[in-house]
């Protein structure tokens, strides 16, 4: 056990080397070695359970079994004004390195991946802010009027295609940070809050989650609001000790890539009739301070 850690973090410190300089500042390392990421799934979003909630699309992590769903979910910004960009997976060379989302004033680059939403691979389309307001896009969200007012926009964007979740190797995206992307990479940031840490905590404890046990297809792709401990997902099961041990033969570069056969992309109609189009404003730089636990109640 003790050389299996030791190698891993070898292989950890050389992929980080190999990744490039623009994605190092906010980069976590989950490391695999010949096998990929299973494709984002095609599921509902789930309209927003208040005001001024942002999404967080669902993405694949890595946990003690393997590969794991992170449902999408709404999440308070840790300020207003704030937008969230997705992290991705990103291939060194060497294995798969996992670079970290994070939030500031704009979106950045996450590797042209299209977690749906209105995360189709480059930029959000799903809203923007307006002061202390979040203004929700109803042509990517189903928002329930009552929960958020008039704090609607309609606005039609052409949608992602592609399911494939990582840059890079094998059959991967081929795409780069534009020179403004890049220059976002070096900006101030504010890593994902302890609510999205512990959602996705909790989501790692579920084998129902597992690529290895859903086939890259989970149950529940999304939910309105983040886990906690007192709300764990219905269908729960542990983690077995066979899942961990094929999670370990996959660091160790024995296992053979997995085969993952996702649906047809699929898109979903406008949920409005087309009523007069507007086109989102600049996005705003971020005002004052807004909780971070409010979500959880």
């Amino acid at each position: 056990m003790k050389a299996l850690r030791l190698f891993a973090v070898m292989i950890a410190a050389l992929a980080f080397v190999a990744l490039p300089l623009s994605a190092r500042a906010q980069v976590s390392i989950g490391i695999t070695i010949g096998t990929p990421p299973p494709p984002i799934p095609v599921y509902y979003v789930p309209g927003p359970p208040g005001p001024n909630y942002v999404w967080e699309p669902g993405y694949w992590s890595w946990g003690p079994g393997g590969y794991y769903w992170v449902p999408g979910t709404w999440v308070y910004a840790p300020q207003y004004g704030l937008y969230w960009t997705p992290g991705y997976w990103n291939w060194t060379g060497l294995g798969f390195a996992f670079v970290s989302g994070y939030w500031g004033p704009q979106v950045g680059y996450y590797g042209g991946v299209n977690y749906g939403g209105g995360y189709w691979g480059n930029g959000y389309v799903g809203g923007y802010w307006r002061h202390n307001s979040f203004v929700y896009n109803t042509y990517v969200v189903n928002v329930n009027r009552s929960f958020v007012g008039g704090n609607v926009y309609y606005h039609s964007y052409p949608r992602g295609a592609t399911q494939i979740s990582y840059v890079g190797g094998n059959g991967g995206l081929r795409t780069r940070p534009t020179p403004q992307q890049a220059t976002y990479m070096h900006a101030h940031h504010w890593p994902a809050t302890t609510t999205q840490v512990q959602h996705a905590q909790i989501a790692s404890q579920n084998r129902a989650y597992y690529a290895r046990v859903n086939a890259g297809r989970p149950a529940t792709a999304a939910v309105a609001r983040p886990y906690t401990p007192a709300t764990r997902p219905a269908n729960f099961r542990p983690v077995t000790a066979q899942d961990r041990s094929a999670a370990q033969a996959a660091v160790r570069g024995h296992a053979a890539p997995a085969t993952y056969h996702a649906p047809a992309m699929q898109h979903a109609a406008p949920m409005h009739a087309a009523p007069v189009q507007h086109a989102a404003p600049a996005q705003h730089a971020a005002p004052p301070k807004q909780g971070d636990n409010k979500d959880q109640h």
